[in-house]
């Protein structure tokens, strides 16, 4: 099968590689395409390894079709997506959503599936509640969005340019500000506070996150964009009586990922019906130009999710 391999210099080469054997309540999946995320830029450069037992490739996300029964679905990966085989526990799957290209379903489960397990799960995000959601733009940031628009939330996110204001509240964003020309702590505190923060940047937005929160607030630490460390005030945290919380999907075991997968499907699966939630799709790549897709991400300023083309388009 082909597949894109790291080289030890942190590159992404074309190879072809031996099929995945599937093990005991595993399933093969014939890939049509895979999402493009953070975690697989920083795994190309070293900083992100596979959990133990996982593929050593990238890719956190696939569509295609169970090579068992046929059926068009949706898989969550611990790695291995950028190829045109995975193995995956059979718990991963969902099917594909309804009225949706295969193509544009590889980037739905794992945003979806990070905003249920993190705004709903973990943070208890109810109606009548405000959120600040970080990198409204991103992949997870368009999806957050949506999603807590349809939990009755009021939302606030963060962006990188004017123009991207006028994206994010078409996507339903009640308070938008550029990051770069506004005093975002000053501006969410005069706005009321969050009582849910979503957070990709990690240690240097500690202090700052924590004064925006509401009493009983919750801090929800996604990434670390900006680094793994930085000054948390406990004081402050404590007066509030707030939650800093710290997660991640990849790691987490099948029967985990299977209980988020289930929630996502009852919660999130009917808004892409309807389309009530829609998943904005930046570009389309082949597999073979996976360097330039992740260097969108590295980049910045796109607008929801990047795909790579695994099979051919008439397969």
């Amino acid at each position: 099968m082909r597949a894109m391999t790291i080289t030890e210099d942190h590159r992404l080469e074309l190879a072809e590689l031996p099929e995945p054997v599937a093990a005991p309540g595993e399933v093969l999946i014939d890939v049509v395409a895979a999402g493009v995320n953070r975690a697989d830029v920083a795994q190309t450069a070293g900083k992100y390894p596979p959990p133990p037992g996982a593929s050593e490739l990238p890719g956190l996300e696939v569509s295609g079709h169970r090579r068992d029964t046929g059926e068009a679905v949706v898989a969550l990966l611990a790695g291995g997506g950028y190829a045109e085989v995975v193995a995956v526990p059979e718990g991963q799957l969902l099917p594909a959503p309804e009225n949706m290209e295969l193509t544009d379903a590889a980037g739905v489960v794992e945003v979806c599936a990070t905003v249920v397990s993190n705004l709903v799960l973990e943070g208890g995000l109810a109606d009548g509640q405000t959120v600040l959601i970080h990198g409204g733009t991103g992949g997870i940031g368009t999806v957050a969005i949506q999603i807590a628009r349809q939990l009755g939330a009021r939302v606030m996110t963060t962006v990188g340019s004017d123009e991207a204001i006028t994206q994010v509240r078409e996507l339903g964003a009640d308070h938008a500000w550029n990051r770069h020309t506004t005093d975002v702590p000053d501006a969410v505190r005069e706005a009321g506070g969050a009582d849910v923060i979503l957070d990709i940047v990690g240690g240097p937005a500690l202090a700052d996150n924590v004064t925006m929160l509401r009493e009983h607030g919750r801090l929800i630490i996604i990434g670390t964009l900006g680094g793994a460390s930085g000054e948390l005030p406990v004081g402050m945290l404590m007066g509030k009586r707030a939650r800093v919380i710290g997660t991640t999907l990849r790691s987490r075991p099948t029967e985990s990922k299977r209980e988020i997968l289930q929630r996502t499907r009852e919660l999130v699966w009917p808004m892409l019906a309807d389309g009530t939630v829609n998943i904005p799709i930046h570009a389309t790549f082949e597999l073979e130009e996976a360097a330039a897709a992740q260097n969108v991400l590295r980049e910045g300023g796109h607008l929801g999710k990047v795909i790579l083309q695994v099979a051919a388009r008439n397969a």
